[in-house]
């Protein structure tokens, strides 16, 4: 029988550390502790194969996709953007 190998990994590139790196102000700090608790809370809610099926991608993406989503709301709400 072969065994399958699962190589998802939800939190790739994800920094869950407590620590503040060197060069991270402590407004970027506050902000990745409160995104890191929220990402966290959900994985810890639904468990890995929930959280796998509504971030197939990994968690980094969805926050990019995101925060793109919003700067562009941002900029046509200000009517930059046509």
């Amino acid at each position: 029988m072969t065994k399958i190998v699962d190589n998802y990994s939800a939190f790739n590139e994800v920094n869950l550390s407590n620590a503040r790196s060197e060069n991270e102000s402590f407004e970027d700090y506050k902000k990745r502790q409160k995104q890191n608790q929220a990402i966290l809370k959900v994985y810890n809610t639904t468990g890995r194969d929930n959280f796998k099926s509504m971030f197939p991608n990994g968690v980094l993406e969805a926050i990019k996709n995101a925060d793109a989503e919003a700067e562009k709301a941002n900029a046509e709400k200000l009517g930059e953007a046509k």
